[in-house]
């Protein structure tokens, strides 16, 4: 399984050093190569003059070199030659093996050390990597308190590429002065090009998901960011200029705390999961990719659907990542069967935390482990206990 809270950040972020064979906390990677050298002095000992294996202590400094740290390869660097020395001279002087050999072992033993360096100072550049990475997701995908902006919600990210640990799939809640709205997008493309259209348009819906009275006025300042990033981007010298953005805003107005509003840019409609079965939004009018909308040829932004749910129903969300995960027969993951099927056996799966945990953990079945694309899953319901903006500031009273 690949998901990006995963990894060597610390909670704060700071990267840590991975520790190898530990037991109880403590590092016991000092006892194969301990170990080994016995064995070897253990074996000379108890073998013929035709049988001699203790030049083979030179081993020792480059097992310590794989897995302990710079001083504790110094350390069996040192000891090795010096144990070599004492045992060969324990023997009758016509079974010596002499110099050359103690030679070999003590300049193993400098190659070892210098080996260690290299491997552990590209170990700590890797960590350092993985924490500047860990920390453009939390700027990019912030954490989202529980029961914020009066939702019930759980999500989940898995990225295709496990190192690189953030990819151009976003979502994000944004209480506001007219209720409480939802993104989740998936930005055309990979690498840095992908996070950065993905972090300004995130940008975007934070402030307009705020202050916007209507939905569809959020998704035009959504567009116009997106071309305005592709030009950007285009003048800069990149190869942005067919780059595009699915997304789904989803609206849960105050003033109906039974209904959310819809509005589709491109992206699958949601499902909307409960006790009694899965069904999709209504079919209508959806507006074109984000950065794609001076192609459509109707003048002005889609519609906003406005859907009603009946208690305990849950919106899941989903980038193609799910439903483009494919078996090893080339078959789609289907995910609304799976799902439905699902809710049958255990109406209880409608709960956000576990609808995602299913639906993750039946794509990662279906797919064998192997993600093609970066995959989001998010699940979403107004709470029961209370509605709307929760942050305190702003609130307009009625």
């Amino acid at each position: 399984m690949r998901a990006v809270s995963e990894g060597g950040a610390g909670p704060q972020g700071a990267a840590r050093r991975p520790e190898l064979l530990r037991v109880r906390g403590r590092s016991v990677a000092w006892v194969p190569p301990l170990l080994l050298l016995v064995a070897i002095v253990s074996v000379d000992f108890k073998t013929s003059s035709d049988f001699r294996i203790l030049s083979w202590i030179v081993l020792v400094p480059g097992i310590a070199a794989a897995i302990c740290g710079v001083w504790g390869t110094a350390v069996f660097a040192v000891l090795a030659p010096a144990t070599y020395l004492a045992a060969d001279a324990a023997l009758p002087h016509e079974y010596q093996a002499g110099i050359p050999d103690l030679v070999l072992a003590g300049i193993g033993g400098v190659l070892a050390t210098l080996a260690c360096v290299v491997r552990v100072r590209g170990e700590q550049r890797m960590l350092h990597i993985q924490d500047v990475a860990e920390t453009i997701r939390r700027t990019v995908l912030r954490p989202l308190p529980p029961g914020w902006g009066g939702l019930e919600h759980a999500e989940v990210y898995l990225a295709a590429d496990s190192e690189a640990r953030v990819g151009g799939d976003f979502y994000d809640i944004q209480t506001g002065l007219y209720g409480t709205r939802v993104i989740l997008g998936d930005v055309q493309g990979k690498g840095l090009a992908a996070v950065e259209a993905a972090a300004a348009l995130l940008g975007t819906f934070r402030e307009a998901g705020y202050h916007e009275p209507d939905l569809a006025t959020v998704a035009q300042r959504l567009e116009v960011r997106m071309q305005r990033q592709i030009r950007m981007r285009t003048a800069l010298g990149g190869q942005d200029d067919d780059r595009f953005a699915t997304a789904v805003l989803i609206g849960f107005p105050d003033d109906e705390p039974d209904a959310v509003d819809a509005l589709l840019l491109g992206h699958e409609c949601p499902l909307v999961v409960g006790p009694d079965g899965v069904r999709s939004l209504p079919p209508g009018r959806h507006g074109l990719p984000l950065g794609l909308g001076e192609l459509d040829p109707v003048d002005g932004p889609p519609p906003v659907h406005r859907v009603s749910l009946r208690p305990g129903e849950t919106l899941l969300l989903t980038t193609d990542g799910v439903t483009e995960a494919r078996d090893g027969e080339d078959v789609f993951f289907p995910l609304a069967t799976e799902v439905a099927a699902g809710v049958a056996a255990d109406p209880g799966i409608a709960q956000p935390r576990r609808l995602v945990d299913f639906v993750r953990d039946g794509t990662l079945r279906h797919c064998g482990g192997h993600l093609a694309d970066d995959t989001t899953v998010f699940a979403v319901r107004r709470r029961r206990t209370g509605v709307g903006n929760t942050d305190g500031i702003g609130r307009k009273e009625s």
